[in-house]
């Protein structure tokens, strides 16, 4: 494309252009009512292959919609001579003539106006919970003159240690600072933080870990917070690394209520704080009637989920080495070991509750034994794995060391409520629609604990970049390998959705 932009819009600015472009930004693009987003969902498909992905483009010249990764739309526009389309997820415009992305000013102006309108609609109709809080970012002229005068920029490399930041050890708070280094290094939460989304009522200089300094910080005040809003983690005893992170969460999540984002939202299982926007996710609990097959569904919000391990008091399913649960996800792992995904699946298979815990059935209108089957209903953007390693019990108190082998890449489609019916004797089939990544998440942080239940440490792996991970050890930061962060036996994991999509 030339200097001077992109001649062949030319041949589509003629009679109603204007009009028809801002029609196509309102439908297809931008959606800003449900009634549009319905439309959308319905009518955006592919006319080659009917599917919905593929990065959908839609011919400018006529009604085409087609895959942008299989080139139907190119097919379209060689046979047609149609040289324009539009990108339905980003609204850019692209040019078959030139092979790539074009700017035109008018278009532009146009798609901006579009924009705005559409971000309007879904804030007065309250349906996906953004709105002109989330409006593109257009500087100011103090703000301009600002950028002028100090021309200078901080370059983020492949070896930026920006943001890594020891913690110094108060006495058995490894707990709270293996914790603090997760939470820092969630993609989603770091950034509100450090934008103006939060409004922070501390010193503008006053960043923990992206103030530019490198010595180790002493979180004492954070200490004498933790002390004060979750009493029974006070004092210098060794505390629950969990405890502490449902403990931080929930503080987070009364404080981030009072923000923009959150303070209109007053049932607490619809917040919309940045808080509930990240970690919470719904489990849907099917309790089945064994006599008239009835089902009795509830679904609750959690942060995280727990999960049994082998060598607990808990039994747990029996599975064979290489059998399908063990393949699912690609896990990597010793022949025998226990996996992520057996866990899961553990978790999400029907459990028969007994003679001893009967439920009165709405269809038999009496007392019945029934099963129990708990599935994903919808996942959070960080879904946090809590592996059971401390069991406490009348008889027993222990710690649970079975070595547990999880993925960098996780697959959570197979525990989803709409992948029941998939399900075979506990064996899920995987789909031939390999390209759905809607469910796919990335590891990015692992918490764990060394020692025994008297006496122990916490440490947590953080990733930071794409594929740059680091030991975070109290006030001690080091390079780790990948290898290090898998081999290791994990007690708390986080991973992170690797494709958000506005809903």
């Amino acid at each position: 494309m030339s200097p001077a932009g992109c001649s062949h819009v030319n041949g589509f600015k003629v009679d109603n252009w204007k009009q028809n472009l801002r029609v196509i930004y309102q439908c297809f693009v931008w959606s800003g009512s449900v009634e549009t987003r319905k439309r959308k969902a319905k009518s955006c498909i592919c006319h080659l292959c009917g599917a919905h992905l593929n990065r959908l483009h839609s011919c400018l010249h006529c009604v085409f919609f087609g895959c942008f990764s299989k080139k139907h739309i190119h097919e379209h526009a060689k046979n047609k001579r149609h040289n324009l389309a539009i990108d339905l997820l980003y609204g850019g415009i692209y040019c078959f003539v030139c092979q790539d992305y074009i700017y035109d000013k008018d278009m532009e102006q146009i798609a901006k106006e579009e924009q705005r309108k559409a971000w309007k609609l879904q804030e007065f109709s309250k349906t996906s919970g953004i709105g002109e809080k989330y409006s593109m970012w257009e500087p100011t002229k103090r703000e301009l003159e600002l950028l002028r005068h100090n021309p200078k920029r901080r370059k983020i490399t492949a070896n930026c240690t920006i943001g890594l930041r020891g913690l110094i050890n108060l006495g058995n708070t490894c707990f709270m600072n293996c914790i603090v280094q997760a939470l820092t290094h969630t993609p989603l939460l770091r950034d509100f933080f450090l934008s103006d989304r939060h409004k922070c009522e501390m010193q503008s200089n006053s960043c923990l870990f992206y103030s530019g300094h490198r010595s180790p910080h002493i979180p004492f005040r954070l200490l004498h917070l933790v002390w004060t809003h979750a009493r029974h983690l006070a004092g210098y005893e060794q505390q629950d690394a969990h405890e502490f992170l449902i403990a931080a969460l929930d503080v987070l999540h009364r404080h981030c209520k009072g923000d923009d984002n959150g303070k209109k939202a007053n049932n607490p299982n619809h917040c919309s704080c940045i808080i509930d926007q990240i970690f919470t996710g719904g489990l849907q609990s099917d309790v089945t009637c064994q006599v008239c097959h009835g089902v009795s569904t509830t679904i609750d919000p959690f942060w995280d989920i727990s999960l049994d391990l082998p060598g607990s008091s808990t039994p747990f399913w029996p599975l064979s080495p290489g059998s399908d649960g063990s393949v699912v996800n690609g896990d990597s792992h010793p022949s025998g070991a226990t996996t992520l995904t057996d866990c899961l699946r553990r978790f999400t298979r029907p459990e028969h509750l007994g003679s001893s815990a009967k439920i009165k059935c709405s269809g038999c209108h009496s007392y019945q034994e029934s099963t129990k089957q708990l599935t994903m209903k919808r996942l959070p953007i960080v879904a946090c794995f809590h592996l059971k390693r401390f069991e406490h019990s009348a008889k027993l108190r222990r710690k649970i060391t079975t070595y547990v082998s999880f993925p960098l890449e996780l697959d959570m489609t197979p525990f989803m409520a709409s992948s029941k019916e998939s399900r075979m004797n506990g064996q899920y089939q995987q789909p031939v629609d390999s390209l759905n990544n809607e469910n796919k998440y990335s590891l990015f942080a692992v918490v764990n604990h060394q020692g025994t239940l008297e006496s122990g440490h916490y440490t947590t792996f953080i990733r930071q970049h794409k594929d740059q991970w680091f030991k975070c050890d109290d006030a001690i930061i080091t390079k780790a390998s990948i290898k290090d962060v898998l081999d290791s036996e994990g007690y708390l994991l986080f991973y992170h959705k690797q494709f958000l999509e506005y809903e």
